[in-house]
């Protein structure tokens, strides 16, 4: 019978239900099913219809729906109840569909329909190819990788070995995806999360995580962990510039953005046969984003699971120490280093390199060892996901239309958060200029100015923005890959001199193009503490030390033509005494509780993070492991840790 008929018959509710049932009595093989707006809104009927074939689905903004209704006259859609809108209503069913469909396929409000059928297409034929998202070393040839075609590594695969076995960084052999301009578009409207999901789909083949389960990772990650709904909200600060913050997380700083998440996909990629051991070094906020994140993981998965964070025993702010000995859980320990960090990272790069060790630890132990600092490639893609966003939030905000330059300034020690956003420029975000902000620890500025990386005579300067007191960057090797047209041999060749004689000098040729992306400055610690005065003295925002590096670089370098956007790293909370200190309160407590009492007195803006004050009220943050600068030390402390979790859980 008709739909007018039936719902005489039925009525409303029983309609859908009806309609339901109807699909129960259909099946098929091998089709492409499409998810559209007139959908049945019953989910045995959707569950019988996913092992039909493949679902996709057709995400058109609604805005885009509800412009097509007026122009068409309809103001009802069949099972809507009294008092419900039609907008209402179309989100709820999206929120309905998005838990059945295999593949999006973003649908711009101008495709035409021979478009959206290639679109399909395309998304079809990458569903069911998932042998060509495969990942390479920075340091592999093309010779090299032509001999080990049967020996391809996967999302997956990156994600637990971390690093390659060569020593270089895993990259997708084909890149990553290039969004159209109307896909972008169709992003505007979207909150943060239905961003990040669009995204990371598009970076992770299905086949690695379905899209239902990345959807449900990319919920639990920013859903109920972040202060703020926006999740990582753009402020305007004044002119030109802007601040995207990114302290909203648990552990106040940029590095929750990829630790919220990280974790659970950890815990979905690795096999179930066997114990794995996350290592991580830190230069100040990773460690306790690590520690936090993990400890989240479902307890089955925490049992499995556990981690061990090494960071430099004197070269973090005493708030960032007792953040990360607050965030020790059973199955999480911090390890304080006698040492900086770019020993703790390099230690832990010859751990994972050391075969006859981790095949002990797999024998001995039935456990394996795994990366969780920027040099795994998926603590990269969350960081894609907030400069897209950002540049999308001034274009809802009408500060920009879409196609506009942008710059951004990025506080730069490990090159993982400044690379983030030359990978969003390559997927169709229009960033004209990465601006790279160093502290006094100025090896990438004077790189990215002359092509010479030069180590010697360098030592490391303690700072007054930790996290980015680092010489040697790991994830610049990712950058230097890309444009050298993926010579392996030659990243190979740098690095290499790089460890036996202290530097290299990138070719002129290669030096032009890393400048048409990127350019560089440095802060002195006077500045710093000048530009955080400054600031709060017109604006009564309270800059971090990290965020002060950038925006005295961004005012020295920008040519005001179009908006900076500067990365806000990490909460002030973190850096209570430099802060006291550029305010100018004399009376500096030492108790780092005390000091955040002290700040919260003056009813500071963005407030005091509420979650490091709850990590800071924990008692026994004084307690954790500290061991020499010795590779035997380490060693010692992963065994024992090992030990202590894995042989009392089974």
């Amino acid at each position: 019978m008709s739909v007018s008929e039936k719902l005489q018959d039925v009525g409303n509710e029983q309609f859908l239900e009806e309609e339901g049932k109807t699909l129960l009595k259909f099946s098929a093989s091998g089709s492409v099913i499409s998810l559209t707006g007139s959908n049945p809104m019953h989910s045995a009927g959707m569950q019988h219809m996913k092992k039909n074939g493949i679902v996709v689905y057709l995400d058109v903004p609604t805005a885009v729906i509800m412009s097509r209704l007026k122009s068409m006259k309809v103001d009802r859609i069949v099972g809507q109840s009294p008092g419900i809108s039609l907008k209402d209503i179309l989100q709820f069913r999206k929120q309905f569909y998005r838990r059945w469909y295999d593949i999006r396929v973003l649908c711009g409000g101008d495709d035409a329909a021979e478009v959206v059928a290639e679109k399909v297409l395309d998304a079809v034929k990458r569903y069911q190819n998932s042998e060509l998202e495969t990942f390479i070393s920075t340091r592999s040839s093309r010779s090299e990788r032509s001999m080990e075609k049967n020996s391809h590594k996967y999302f997956s695969d990156v994600v637990i070995e971390g690093l390659a076995p060569d020593g270089g960084l895993f990259v997708p052999e084909r890149g990553l995806p290039k969004f159209t301009v109307g896909e972008w578009q169709s992003l505007i409207e979207a909150t943060y999360i239905e961003r990040a999901q669009v995204i990371l789909e598009g970076c992770i083949h299905p086949a690695d995580i379905p899209a239902s389960k990345l959807a449900e990772i990319t919920e639990t990650a920013y859903g109920e962990n972040f202060t703020c709904s926006k999740i990582a909200p753009v402020r305007h600060l004044a002119g030109n510039q802007f601040l995207l913050e990114l302290f909203h997380g648990p552990t106040a700083s940029f590095k929750d953005f990829a630790l919220q998440m990280v974790p659970h996909i950890f815990a979905y990629c690795i096999p179930r046969s066997c114990n794995y051991l996350v290592l991580v070094a830190t230069s100040g906020d990773t460690g306790s984003a690590v520690l936090d994140g993990f400890s989240r993981l479902h307890d089955t998965d925490k049992q499995r699971i556990a981690v061990m964070n090494f960071f430099p025993e004197d070269g973090v702010s005493p708030i960032q120490k007792s953040q990360m000995i607050g965030c020790q859980k059973e199955n999480a320990w911090s390890v304080g280093v006698k040492s900086d960090f770019d020993f703790c990272q390099t230690a832990i790069k010859q751990i994972f390199t050391n075969s006859d060790y981790t095949g002990f630890l797999t024998v001995e132990y039935g456990t394996a060892l795994a990366a969780a600092n920027s040099i795994n490639w998926a603590r990269l893609l969350p960081q894609i996901v907030y400069h897209a966003s950002a540049y999308l939030d001034l274009v809802h905000q009408d500060i920009i239309p879409f196609g506009s330059p942008v710059d951004v300034c990025i506080p730069t020690g490990n090159f993982g958060n400044i690379l983030a956003a030359l990978y969003a420029k390559m997927m169709g975000i229009p960033i004209r200029k990465c601006i790279c902000a160093s502290n006094e620890n100025n090896v990438l500025t004077d790189f990215i100015r002359t092509g010479v990386y030069d180590l010697r005579g360098r030592k490391l300067i303690p700072t007054f923005s930790p996290a980015v007191d680092i010489l040697k960057s790991s994830n610049l090797e990712r950058y230097l890959h890309l444009i050298a047209n993926e010579d392996g041999q030659l990243v190979t060749q740098l690095y290499k001199q790089l460890e036996k004689q202290g530097h290299f000098q990138l070719q002129k040729d290669l030096l032009e193009k890393l400048q048409q992306d990127v350019v560089a400055g440095w802060c002195s610690e006077e500045e710093c503490l000048a530009a955080i005065h400054s600031v709060y003295s017109t604006t009564g925002y309270i800059l971090d030390t990290h965020t002060a590096v950038a925006k005295v670089v961004a005012d020295r370098l920008q040519d005001r033509t179009c908006p900076i956007i500067i990365s806000s790293t990490a909460h002030y909370s973190k850096f209570a005494p430099a802060i006291l200190r550029a305010l100018r309160i004399a009376e500096i407590k030492q108790n780092p509780l005390s000091q955040l009492h002290l700040l919260n007195s003056y009813n500071p803006l963005p407030p005091i993070h509420w979650g490091l004050l709850e990590t800071l009220k924990k008692k026994g943050n004084e307690d954790h492991r500290v061991c020499a600068a010795d590779m035997s030390m380490l060693m010692s402390c992963i065994e024992t840790l090992i030990q202590n979790h894995f042989m009392k859980v089974f």
